[in-house]
């Protein structure tokens, strides 16, 4: 039985990098893919009558690594300096105001239908407003460079500002001058904890010199991360940080602080990590969403009663993208597809205590909804005739005691 178990398990995994492999040419979302391999393992389960544990209380574990691993992921690729100013700034207004725009449009569409508190609402569909960096980022390696940066920023900053979002309505019961200011406070200490953690860590990934030197940094990362969680701070804003630091050490070498890490010697090391980052994310990722296709049930996919109010959300989803893509001046295609919702929407759904709950937002909808802008930009990707090219690098200014420091090494 433990070796069926094993055996299983494996296969499971290694039909999931198949998808993955392959979605660059078939242009199909991989999570579609393992949507419906989760399903069909459900399926095979109750046909043969094998009983498997109640998985509930595993999915938001996955679910917490996985958006940790993913916005990680995505924050070591990003490049920051003066030329991408402009992109930044065009990803951040757009998930913020997006994000915003939706949510209350959404929240008005409860409260007039369904009689339900603004608030109330406001909490139950900011889950449906928060891009998926989870299913954009992997689904956009065929576009050009300029739009997978602006996919990668907006889908991390979307998943951050959706958490940040949802945590002020749930945690205030009074929006007030008082509730913004504590607001305020939080995020400067988010920052100030965030500066000193980095450094901690990036200390730490350059003097540890036992051959297991990256999984201590990552479960640090995640103690790190839940226990500002834990006191309400937005913890996803440091594992931002800590990634656009280790992604950038080459942009700000020149601080005396960095030359302090031997920047030279800490980026071989970065790019060692970046590779377990890249294979962690990918299997946390994998199982995810196998396991929360296993907990799809027919009854919600085939429920009538939330396809309209689906629809609506998906439709108020391009809306607000086009309008969006035109006043930042962004190509409205492929881009327009690239809006899916999934793992931070789940991880937030399923964080909506039962005094909040909204009945009509239900696992029929938050599925159907996920489905159908995965669909979307499934369409999108393959009617993309764009063509991919390599990220650009910027040239680096190297002074005069890095080139010794590497004339030295050399030597050596």
């Amino acid at each position: 039985m433990t070796a069926a178990i094993i055996i299983t398990f494996c296969a499971l995994l290694l039909i999931a990098y198949l998808f993955d492999l392959t979605s660059a040419r078939t242009k199909i979302p991989s999570v579609i893919l393992l949507l419906a391999l989760g399903w069909l393992v459900k399926q095979t389960t109750v046909f043969l009558g094998i009983t498997v544990p109640n998985l509930d209380e595993v999915l938001p574990v996955f679910a917490t690594l996985g958006l940790i691993l993913i916005v990680l992921e995505g924050s070591l690729e990003l490049e920051l300096n003066k030329s991408k100013i402009g992109l930044i700034t065009k990803s951040l207004l757009g998930a913020l105001l997006s994000m915003l725009a939706l949510a209350f449009a959404l929240a008005y569409l409860l409260n007039y239908i369904g009689g339900y508190s603004f608030t109330q609402s406001l909490i139950n569909v900011i889950p449906l407003c928060v891009i998926s960096s989870a299913i954009a980022i992997p689904s956009v390696r065929n576009l050009s460079s300029k739009n997978r940066e602006f996919v990668i920023y907006e889908s991390s900053l979307s998943d951050i500002i959706g958490v940040i979002f949802f945590n002020f309505m749930v945690f205030n019961e009074v929006y007030n001058a008082k509730s913004f200011g504590h607001f305020g406070l939080e995020l400067l200490l988010i920052l100030f904890i965030s500066a000193i953690a980095t450094i901690g860590l990036a200390i730490l990934l350059n003097r540890i010199d036992h051959h297991i030197k990256f999984v201590p940094i990552i479960l640090l990362l995640i103690v790190v991360y839940e226990v500002l969680k834990i006191y309400h701070l937005p913890s996803l804003i440091f594992i931002l940080i800590f990634g656009l630091f280790l992604g950038n050490l080459d942009e700000i070498s020149h601080l005396k602080l960095v030359k302090k890490l031997k920047p030279q010697s800490l980026t071989a090391e970065v790019d060692r990590f970046k590779d377990v980052i890249i294979e962690g994310a990918f299997l946390i990722r994998a199982l995810f969403f196998l396991l929360f296709g296993y907990q799809i049930e027919m009854a919600d996919l085939l429920n009538t009663d939330s396809i309209a109010l689906a629809f609506a959300v998906v439709i108020g989803i391009y809306v607000i993208r086009l309008l969006q893509l035109v006043l930042s001046r962004l190509p409205l295609f492929p881009l327009i597809f690239v809006a899916p919702r999934g793992l931070i929407t789940i991880l937030l759904f399923i964080s909506i205590v039962p005094e909040d709950a909204i009945p009509i937002v239900n696992n029929s909808l938050v599925l159907k909804v996920i489905i159908l802008t995965a669909l979307v930009m499934m369409f999108g990707m393959l009617t993309n005739t764009q063509k991919k090219d390599k990220l650009t690098v910027e040239p680096v200014n190297v002074d005069a005691d890095s080139l010794e420091d590497a004339d030295s090494k050399e030597i050596d």
